[in-house]
């Protein structure tokens, strides 16, 4: 069985209109957009890829 846990994203938008997404749980991963959505998924796919490379190298994520 798998279960995944849900995982908080802050997302903000900047003076100029550029939207942010940030994992506080994940230190350092953070991710821009033109589109609350875009911010976000860029920021999952990020944290999907920090995640890969603690697992590959025997860290936690």
């Amino acid at each position: 069985m798998n279960t995944t846990e849900a995982i908080p994203i802050l997302v903000g938008r900047e003076d100029e209109g550029r939207r942010w997404a940030d994992i506080e749980a994940m230190p350092g991963v953070i991710a821009y957009g033109s589109t609350r959505q875009e911010a976000i998924a860029a920021v999952s796919s990020l944290a999907f890829r920090v995640a890969a490379d603690c697992i590959e190298h025997g860290e936690s994520p």
